[in-house]
């Protein structure tokens, strides 16, 4: 059976860092070059970001189906995903994230998933550290750990599966024509919403443990607070619009800031047993899965500090979701409806694409 064509994709925006070992990886692919398309997406990147992909546009164009580099005047990255749907030639698009590493059958495997007649497929995404330094390795101990990050089946779904969600994606170019785009207006939960979509639609999101890629985590404590944050205030936000795109779990580390306000104002007024025990549970916890996340791993002394990293991004989150939701009924007054899903949707179906 011939092989289909696909295209991969990546939106960067300031990634003159990481970029050039992705490209390499993309390189590396052991899939038919002849067979892939490389949508390089630059969102109005201030450092060399669109430089580096005209470079490899140059140097590898004649190596690949083709390659070619594309401007996202929206900048965030659903805007940019947009373009690529909207500009890709092939029967499938693989998205790949500018921060990740790609193991060199990623392409493959995702092929290989979809001619069993899935018409999207996904796979694990474990976490690495720029930087392996034991500081660096402590603050990936505490993002690769359940309790740190979260209990998404991306993350360490260890068999082929039906799933809500997951990080890299490849889908059939019908997807798209059916269900339309990304919402423009959503800033971390695109993924989340989309994959609700598809999956209100009927089609179903397959994982296979097979698929691996990689996400390289913030390299300093301050940057990692920073992103749960920002994750924990979209999640407040899109509560309003999409809520059915959110899991349980998404809610706890809010539900543990609130805990930590109420019982502080219990304990206040004379009633210090609840804060007592929220603290005595959530330190056990903490200490608990600080110990098996070391498991295994070389001691060093940054490693006390694990139940407090748990303690400071589950903080960063949960206060994140919180003034999210208390913006949330604001927000939602202008963003009852995103026009690009549909506009993304009569594209696709028309043929044409922005520039």
């Amino acid at each position: 059976m011939e092989k289909m064509n696909v295209s991969l994709c990546v939106v960067a925006y300031n990634e003159e860092k990481s970029l050039p070992g992705l490209l390499k990886d993309i390189e590396g692919q052991t899939y038919s070059h002849d067979r892939m398309e490389i949508l390089l997406i630059d969102s109005c990147s201030e450092d060399r970001t669109k430089e580096i992909m005209q470079q490899f546009a140059r140097e590898k164009g004649n190596e690949f189906l083709a390659v070619r580099v594309v401007d996202n005047p929206g900048r965030i990255q659903s805007c940019g995903w947009n373009v690529a749907i909207t500009h890709f030639t092939t029967e499938v698009i693989i998205r790949v994230d500018a921060h990740s590493h790609i193991p060199e059958q990623f392409v493959e495997k995702n092929v290989e998933n979809l001619e069993t007649g899935e018409m999207i497929s996904g796979g694990v995404r474990p976490v690495l550290a720029e930087q392996e330094t034991p500081w660096g390795r402590t603050l990936l101990l505490a993002e690769a750990s359940m309790f740190g990050s979260s209990a998404s089946s991306f993350r360490r779904k260890g068999e082929r599966a039906y799933v809500k969600s997951f990080f890299h994606g490849a889908y059939r170019r019908e997807v798209f024509e059916r269900a339309g785009g990304f919402r423009e207006d959503l800033g971390r939960t695109e993924d989340n919403e989309l994959h609700y979509r598809l999956r209100q639609c009927g089609y179903r999101l397959c994982m296979s443990p097979d698929i691996i890629s990689y996400q390289y985590i913030r390299p300093t404590l301050r940057k990692m607070c920073r992103q749960k944050f920002g994750n924990g205030y979209w999640i407040g936000l899109t509560l309003g619009v999409c809520p059915g795109c959110l899991s349980l779990y998404h809610f706890v580390p809010g539900a543990f800031v609130g805990g930590i306000l109420l019982t502080t104002v219990l304990a206040a007024a004379g009633f210090p047993w609840l804060a007592a025990l929220m603290w005595g549970v959530y330190g056990l916890l903490a200490v608990g899965m600080a110990l098996l996340a070391v498991r295994g791993e070389t001691k060093t002394g940054y490693q006390f500090l694990l139940p407090g990293l748990f303690f400071l991004l589950h903080v960063s989150y949960g206060t994140g979701t919180l003034l999210g939701i208390l913006k949330m009924p604001f927000w939602c007054r202008g963003h009852k409806y995103c026009g690009s899903v549909e506009r993304v949707k009569e594209q696709m179906r028309h043929g044409t694409a922005t520039s």
